[in-house]
């Protein structure tokens, strides 16, 4: 038995389709937050079409949403990660893996690039556990093309990648920098407004820069990177049957016997 992790992502909507391709028995999971955007209700309908079967919704029974976890906990992030993602994914996750006891794989939607090889390769050093598949970078394929695959399924892609956030988050990520903050400060006014009143009722910031802390309501709006949409595009889609060579590098990579900027 395969898990395939379903985030509604570009990515990960992939993942999951090549691993049906790949495997018998998949069971496609998605972690709900109470956080995302709604259209996240659409893809995840459209995708489970695209793949014949239905995506099974787990989510944590104690907390609705990152506004109630960051007001109980009284903590919003460090250099260790974000207290939301531990409560409302890292702990479903472990549950489900508790309930299941055995799997084959755990398929993920690390997508070919520098960064997400990189994150690929320590998950599968911390993680040896979870039988770790990576079907995108063994493809070589980008976030670009995942976008590209999607559109020529004919799947209308997420709707957060079309107001030019570069992932499919939840809205209001305590993760963001100064530049995603001042974008959603102007699309959802709302979250931004009740992420920075949460900063000042438990005394904690999702922003610090070289002279501290900064709160969402000290934060200037002409401060930080704007946001880059994604543009889709068919690089790799029509080219993957010639990606052998490439397939036989990246395992190469993954399995530390060549170091990424080898790869041409």
């Amino acid at each position: 038995m395969i898990i395939a992790w379903f985030s509604c992502g570009a990515t990960s909507a992939v993942a999951c389709k090549i691993a049906l391709s790949l495997y018998e028995n998949v069971q496609i999971y998605y972690i709900e937050t109470g956080s995302s955007h709604p259209d996240n209700t659409r893809f995840l309908s459209d995708c489970e079409h695209w793949y014949g079967q239905k995506i099974r919704t787990i989510r944590n029974d104690k907390y609705n949403n990152v506004s109630e976890v960051l007001r109980k906990k009284k903590f919003i992030n460090s250099p260790n990660g974000a207290t939301c993602t531990l409560e409302l994914k890292k702990k479903v996750r472990y549950a489900l893996e508790d309930e299941l006891k055995e799997w084959d794989g755990q398929v993920w939607g690390f997508d070919f690039s520098p960064k997400e090889i990189n994150r690929a390769i320590r998950f599968k050093q911390q993680h040896p556990h979870t039988k770790p598949l990576f079907p995108l970078i063994e493809k070589g394929i980008t976030k670009s093309d995942a976008l590209g695959m999607l559109w020529k399924a004919g799947i209308e892609i997420p709707v957060m990648y079309k107001m030019g956030y570069n992932n499919n988050n939840c809205i209001g990520c305590v993760k963001g920098g100064m530049g995603y903050w001042n974008k959603i400060r102007k699309d959802f006014p709302g979250v931004f407004n009740e992420i920075a009143i949460i900063e000042r009722e438990v005394n904690a910031t999702c922003l610090k820069d070289d002279n501290g802390r900064i709160f969402l309501d000290e934060l200037a709006p002409n401060r930080g990177d704007l946001v880059h949409e994604i543009i889709p595009d068919c690089s790799l889609i029509c080219q993957i049957e010639f990606q052998e060579l490439l397939d036989r590098q990246v395992k190469h990579v993954m399995n530390g016997e060549i170091k990424i900027n080898d790869i041409r």
